[in-house]
């Protein structure tokens, strides 16, 4: 505000003096006398002020008219001049703006017309660098990978350009599949800009993609050397490099590197299970029990895991299940509240066979946590207890559903993996692999138990006895049947499904066995002329086909009471052929099989007695 008042303070002092000093000059008589040609010209002193502003005035302007005249010449003669800086800044407006609209239509995706302003843009800019990155966005976005690449290697010729050259073909290259070139661009983009961070990432993923772990645990010193990394990230990824490096080594044969990289990434990352196991069986080949034991239980008061119980096993492997359960106390303690500690102990009772004091080492846990692991030790001790097979596969049911407790998952995608590795091999990711339980829940892939019963409860039945070993119980309401005996093996009907096998259709010789006779279907006082001859007792057979006989000790055939067929006749089975007898009629002939059929006709039934037909002349 007190600004303002001063601009209008000297405001008011300006008009203020111009108004007294024309008041004096209009005070004063004299005036400016200008003789020119003998010709004697008096002003006043206003006119002469006046005249004074027209005679600058009129200089100026013919300052500006020669200006032009020679400005003119100069553009006629070639020279640079203000028209031609005009029309430059007029050209380079209108690149500016073309490359400005192009540059949001590759910001919204329009590739077409991003490509048709990159060529205006072209025309009217001189600086290609501009220009160059526009036209490559543009045919990227355009889906023309051919413009680009040709656009990206014209960049390479320019010093100032040659890094977004080089970066825009490692891009295309990744983008085709081409690792191996994109790794050789990597290594030139990393070179030309080594505190390039997407460049370091994209080294170090290609690097371990490709196996060179040398390479790759460089690009991660140099990152921490830089302060891109945490220090207990570079420690844990650098010992994650040098394991895989080991086994590569290994892998060649130089077991005294390989042995000397693994125990050095044990001791780095204690919680690298696989680092840890490897360096534990170097120790184990060298004969030193003491460091193999030490390295392992100190990996396993940090994260326990099944390997580690492996590895430690192999350092004694003849020895006796009480023996090694008292020698994996030493490492039980180190972190005796973990669940792999509890199953771990179970396991081990369950090779020495407590049972009770498996179940207590296992405790809630097929409640509180049920896995495929606590629900198939349940069902072990289960069996070992003395248990039925059905209580047994109970919980072999359960476990085909369950989940299968910790797995190597990725933690960028949630890709599961039988085994531990460095990069992922589903999204590609490094270092991302944890032993947690993964979040989707498995499908059952049976509806019970039947492939782990064997692991628990010894062989299962051959495959003819498939239909004994799933039959259920029979109901109270049902009349049980006696117990078979048999001391021959089981034996099968060579029949098709749904037909009674008779004793020449079994593929060997049947077993003894004796069954309930069966009423026979009640026959009227018409159909029976005299007294029926009794038939032989036909041998039993098995009641359905594929049947399967107990092995025990043969039983005595019962002997039939002889009876009238009045008073307590004999019961028949009907599907069994009676033997031949000659007090008997003899059989009919099948005149039926001869007989055609024709249309209109019934065809004739197995399990019906077909009628004679009428004789001619009747």
């Amino acid at each position: 505000m007190l600004l303002s008042l001063l601009k209008i303070l000297l405001f008011f002092a300006v008009i203020l003096a111009i108004a007294l000093g024309l008041n004096t000059l209009s005070a004063t008589s004299e005036g400016v006398r200008i003789v020119v040609a003998g010709q004697e010209f008096t002003l006043q002193p206003i006119q002469t002020v006046a005249a004074l502003v027209a005679l600058v005035l009129a200089g100026w302007l013919v300052m500006k008219i020669l200006g032009i005249l020679w400005a003119f010449i100069r553009f006629v003669m070639g020279d640079e001049t203000a028209i031609n800086r005009y029309f430059a800044r007029s050209r380079r407006e209108k690149g500016i703006e073309a490359l400005s609209q192009g540059m949001l239509a590759v910001a919204s995706g329009e590739g077409r017309q991003a490509q048709d302003l990159a060529v205006r843009a072209a025309k009217y800019l001189d600086d290609p660098r501009a220009v160059r990155l526009l036209a490559a966005q543009a045919a990227e976005v355009a889906g023309d990978t051919a413009k680009a690449e040709s656009v990206y290697r014209e960049m390479l010729e320019d010093d100032r350009t040659r890094f977004v050259g080089v970066r825009g073909l490692m891009k295309q290259k990744l983008a085709n599949g081409d690792t191996q070139t994109a790794l050789a661009l990597a290594q030139k983009a990393y070179a030309l800009k080594p505190r390039h961070v997407e460049v370091q990432n994209t080294l170090l993923e290609l690097s371990a993609k490709e196996g060179d772990w040398k390479g790759a645990r460089s690009v991660l010193k140099d990152k921490r050397k830089q302060g891109e990394l945490p220090r207990d990230v570079h420690i844990r990824r650098d010992a994650v490099l040098a394991l895989q490096e080991a086994r590569d080594v290994l892998a060649h044969g130089n077991s005294i590197s390989a042995r000397e990289a693994a125990i050095s990434a044990a001791k780095a990352s204690p919680d690298l299970i696989p680092a840890v196991a490897m360096a534990a069986r170097t120790y184990i080949e060298q004969k030193d029990r003491r460091n193999a034991e030490r390295l392992l239980e100190k990996a396993w008061s940090v994260r326990p895991h099944p390997d580690l119980a492996e590895v430690y096993a192999e350092i004694v492997p003849d020895e006796t299940p009480r023996q090694r359960l008292r020698r994996f106390e030493a490492l039980m303690k180190r972190n005796p509240n973990d669940e792999e500690t509890r199953l771990l102990n179970a396991e081990l009772l369950l090779a020495d066979e407590d049972f009770p004091a498996a179940r207590r080492a296992l405790g809630d846990l097929a409640v509180s946590h049920p896995t495929t692991r606590t629900l198939a030790i349940m069902a072990a001790i289960e069996r070992g207890e003395g248990g039925s097979d059905a209580a047994v596969r109970a919980w072999l049911v359960k476990a085909m559903s369950a989940s299968r407790g910790p797995q190597w998952v990725c933690d960028k995608c949630d890709h599961v993996m039988e085994d531990w590795a460095p990069v992922c091999e589903n999204c590609g990711g490094f270092d991302t692999l944890t032993w947690r339980e993964p979040a989707h829940k498995r499908v059952a892939t049976s509806p019970s138990g039947a492939e782990l019963l064997p692991l628990l409860v010894g062989p299962g039945p051959r495959a003819e006895d498939a239909v004994t070993a799933g039959r259920d119980v029979p109901d109270a309401e049902e009349v049980p049947r006696p117990a078979t005996a048999s001391s021959a093996p089981s034996v099968v009907a060579d029949v098709a499904p749904g037909m009674v096998p008779r004793e020449a259709d079994f593929q060997a010789e049947p077993s003894s066995t004796f069954t309930d006779p069966e009423p026979a279907p009640p026959r009227s006082d018409a159909a029976v002329s005299g007294p029926v001859p009794r038939p032989e007792p036909a041998q039993p057979v098995t009641p359905a086909p594929a049947a399967v006989v107990s092995d025990s000790k043969p039983a005595p055939r019962p002997a039939h009471k002889p009876a009238s067929f009045a008073s307590d006749a004999e019961l028949v089975r009907p599907d069994v052929e009676p033997p031949e007898d000659d007090s008997l009629p003899p059989p009919r002939e099948p005149v039926r099989a001869a007989r055609l059929v024709l249309d209109g006709d019934m065809p004739p039934r197995p399990d019906v007695e077909p009628v004679d037909p009428p004789q001619n002349g009747r």
